[in-house]
């Protein structure tokens, strides 16, 4: 059973207040809490490392996996696997997130690896949230790396959100696409106190009518530190968009690094960043509104990472 702090962090990675309806696998402090399989849908443990299987039939539409991990033990640290193995013809959502709480003086991290082979003609919809709490010196580390396969005529949607808590990440994500596959990223970042957090992308687009459009949106505050690398290759007659958008603070720190790769004569592929601070027009402008000066660039900050 979840204790209440376990409970906390669930809502905040996977909106779940109780068990969903669906797939599921929920992992506490290093242990399968509670899963359920489907007709479809089938989580399955692995027998060589730590992590899970999930298989999703064809034509399984209109139907959810929910995968998140939770954990409130300090000095606890894991490494998962967990394998998605779409059909073709599906339409599916998966919501994946981790939340640590750490109270102690040990660090406590989760890494993980999430690879998605996405059969011909399936939408896979993916949501993943990161969030650290608690009050002990110990770290809250977390470093996602996700691999995505997507066969011909394939779409991925990608909500990668790290909402607050994190003090160090490294993710990374790799994707590779075939013809008329789709990929579309929306990551959006947060990093307070003395964070560091390094993002990276690197999509092939492999095949004719391919396309990718990944943007990253960011905001660093106090002395926290954000290093974002967001690279396009394009192998073959495709569209590639990547975007970078930064708000720094206080005395932070930001490195946007774009890449763009064009190994095809109609490979087109753009690139657009920015980083900036918040304009005193705007604050100015909410706080003839009422707001106070802090809950104005509260209002700006939430907007932006919408």
């Amino acid at each position: 059973m979840l204790d209440e702090i376990q409970k906390r962090l669930l809502k905040e990675v996977a909106d779940l207040d109780k068990l969903p309806v669906g797939a599921f696998n929920i992992r506490a402090n290093g242990k399968a809490e509670a899963r359920n399989s489907t007709a479809h849908i089938e989580i399955t443990p692995k027998t060589d490392v730590s992590g899970i299987d999930i298989r999703i039939k064809p034509g399984t539409k209109n139907e959810s996996v929910h995968i998140p991990v939770v954990m409130n033990q300090s000095g606890l640290k894991e490494m998962v696997y967990n394998d998605f193995y779409v059909g073709e013809d599906c339409d599916v959502v998966i919501v994946a997130g981790c939340g640590i709480d750490n109270c102690g003086g040990k660090d406590s991290e989760h890494d993980g690896i999430h690879r998605f082979y996405v059969g011909k003609n399936s939408k896979v919809k993916y949501i993943e949230k990161h969030f650290g709490s608690g009050t002990g010196k110990g770290k809250r580390i977390l470093n996602p790396g996700t691999e995505v396969y997507l066969d011909e005529n394939s779409v991925m949607e990608m909500e990668m959100t790290q909402i607050k808590g994190v003090d160090d990440t490294v993710r990374t994500t790799k994707a590779e696409l075939k013809e008329g596959a789709r990929l579309v990223v929306r990551e959006r970042l947060m990093t307070h106190g003395d964070q560091n957090a390094d993002s990276s992308y690197a999509v092939s687009l492999n095949g004719k009518k391919s396309s990718a459009d990944v943007v990253s949106r960011g905001v660093a505050r106090d002395r926290s530190r954000q290093k974002l690398e967001l690279k396009i290759t394009g192998n073959a007659p495709c569209s590639g968009h990547t975007e970078c958008d930064s708000i720094i603070m206080d005395d932070a720190k930001i490195l946007a690094v774009p890449s763009l790769e064009a190994n095809d004569l109609d490979a087109a592929l753009v690139h657009e960043a920015a980083i900036g601070k918040i304009a005193g027009d705007q604050i100015i402008k909410l706080m003839t509104l009422g707001l106070t000066e802090e809950e104005a660039e509260e209002q700006i900050i939430s907007g932006f990472l919408k």
